[in-house]
């Protein structure tokens, strides 16, 4: 009997041994996108070819207020928290993909019991009712004859990657839209300020219709045109102190904090920002190897890619090996349940198995064209995430340059509109022009300032946008946890996660995953 065991196991190996390089379906290749050779605006003087700083793009702006909130919203973020989460949740799934290699059935059974046999049957035996009691395991592995659990684990494997990727395109985000709302409130803040000293401006200049009017100079018409532009001009404090609190309460849900306590990381300071005056920002190319959008979108399609290999391999027949050993007694007879454990009690049965859905195969065959498409879905995505990327990153750094052209001309209006105040408020009080030019002339300061205002700010919002488009930022992840100390502790309670809650999930020894040069870079080539 051990000698058929033996040749048994032989002839397994030996079908191992045949099959090992079969793997059904395709493999993943990128399609060809478009992509430029360089940036439009390349030409301009402010925009630098050179490799771009992306690590800790926000420290260009030297705004301490800035790096420390961003610092805080990496710490506290709740959506960067449950992108993390989602990293640890695909990194189990590689482990059952993985698991896939083993015996897939395997268990061990044990069970006593009081039987009774129907009296009008005719059994041999003196009593109808006995005890019996075994002792068994049993087991069941599939082979993986057609690759079909390496595709499995294929799919699995570039699914976690693909998590790793969202969650670097969350961090993208998330610094991204810390930054430009800061600029937002900032700017905010300064119409605000241009508000409040154009009110105390107006007020002089009613007084001196209200002068007028009293000394009979003029009529009151001219006090109620002040009043009225006055008016206009107090009602947009309100407003803008209503944007301003919803942009302090927006900043705090993004540092994870209840509303109002982004007040003690503000400081007292309320200037925009300052932005460099040029930007490096290298080649359209550097886009496929820096945006995590971009490396997600490719790895989702690799991922879906492997599952076509996953659903064709039910079209071919499925090879297992079965086993099982047990030992059974009763007390029937001159047997007692003590015999469990000798050899006269021992049964057991071994030998491959073959199962084929012969008669399944319309929903086998659709089940391949369903994965087929998706995964052809996928790959229009990537074609379209690396077409946006680039429409953003163009988009952005017309922001930044023509916002830099804008805020020179706006300069000069806001002086040129500021003179034209002064001279009209003198020639009404010498009754030299009428009340009108000194209405319109603090109507064309206002404007002035706010569109100064607006124009500044859209630069380091350029700036911002730009390294948004880039994919920058995401670096300041690197060699830290995905979830932070106090996550980890609450899931370790629950549940045993071994080594996974470290960052050694990026690393090529890290469990479950193939050495670097075995994988080739995350961003394949072309073909």
């Amino acid at each position: 009997m051990i000698s058929r065991l033996r040749k048994l196991a032989l002839l397994a190996a030996l079908m191992l041994l045949l099959v090992a390089g079969c793997m059904i379906g395709p493999d993943f290749k990128l399609p060809q996108v478009k992509v430029s050779q360089q940036w439009m605006e390349s030409g301009e003087p402010n925009v630098l070819a050179t490799p771009p700083r992306y690590r800790d793009w926000w420290d260009t702006f030297s705004d301490p207020v800035l790096t420390r909130i961003i610092q805080t919203a990496y710490a506290q973020n709740l959506t960067l928290r449950a992108a993390g989460v989602r990293v640890l949740e695909a990194r189990a799934q590689l482990g059952i993909a993985i698991g896939e290699f083993y015996p897939q059935q395997q268990e061990i059974t044990s069970s006593i019991s009081y039987n009774r046999i129907p009296a009008s049957i005719p059994y041999n035996i003196v009593n109808n009712r006995y005890w019996s009691d075994s002792v068994g395991a049993q087991a069941a592995w599939e082979l993986d004859l057609w690759g079909k659990f390496r595709r499995g684990v294929e799919s699995a494997d570039d699914a976690f990657l693909a998590s790793v990727a969202q969650y670097d395109d969350v961090l993208v985000t998330l610094t991204a839209d810390v930054a430009s709302d800061y600029v937002t409130m900032r700017a905010e803040q300064t119409e605000l300020a241009i508000a409040r000293e154009n009110v105390k401006r107006q007020k002089e200049v009613l007084q001196v219709a209200n002068d007028r009017f009293t000394g009979g100079v003029t009529s009151q018409l001219d006090v109620y045109q002040a009043q009225n532009v006055l008016g206009a001009t107090e009602a947009t404090i309100p407003q803008l102190t209503i944007q301003i609190a919803q942009m302090k309460n927006a900043m705090s849900a993004l540092i994870g904090s209840p509303p109002g306590t982004i007040d003690g990381l503000l400081g007292s300071s309320t200037e925009i920002p300052a932005a460099p005056e040029s930007v490096a920002v290298g080649i359209p190319a550097d886009l496929l190897r820096r945006r995590p959008d971009i490396r997600a979108a490719e790895l989702e399609a690799a991922s879906q890619c492997s599952q076509i290999g996953v659903a064709k391999a039910d079209l071919l027949p499925a090879l297992s090996l079965v086993g099982s050993v047990a030992t059974v007694a009763s007390n029937t007879g001159h047997n007692t349940l003590t015999d469990l454990f000798t050899s006269a009690s021992l049964e057991f049965s071994a030998g491959p198995s073959i199962s084929w859905n012969i008669l399944n195969y319309g929903q086998i065959t659709n089940n391949v064209r369903l994965q087929d498409a998706k995964f052809q879905e996928l790959l229009v995505n990537y074609q379209n995430a690396v077409l946006s990327a680039q429409a953003d990153v163009e988009n952005a750094l017309s922001l930044y340059i023509e916002s830099r052209k804008q805020t020179a001309y706006l300069e000069q209006s806001v002086e040129a509109a500021a003179g034209a105040m002064r001279i009209s408020l003198i020639q009404y009080k010498e009754g030299t022009t009428i009340f009108t030019a000194v209405l319109l002339a603090e109507e064309n300061l206002l404007e002035a300032e706010d569109n100064y205002t607006l124009a500044r700010a859209n630069i380091p919002l350029g700036l911002i946008n730009t390294y948004r488009a880039l994919g920058g930022g995401w670096e300041i992840r690197e060699g830290h946890d995905f979830v932070p100390a106090e996550t980890q502790s609450q899931m370790a309670k629950r549940t045993n996660w071994g080594r996974l809650l470290n960052p050694e999930l990026l690393q090529p020894s890290a469990p479950g995953l193939p050495a670097a040069s075995d994988r080739g870079p995350l961003v394949r080539p072309p073909e």
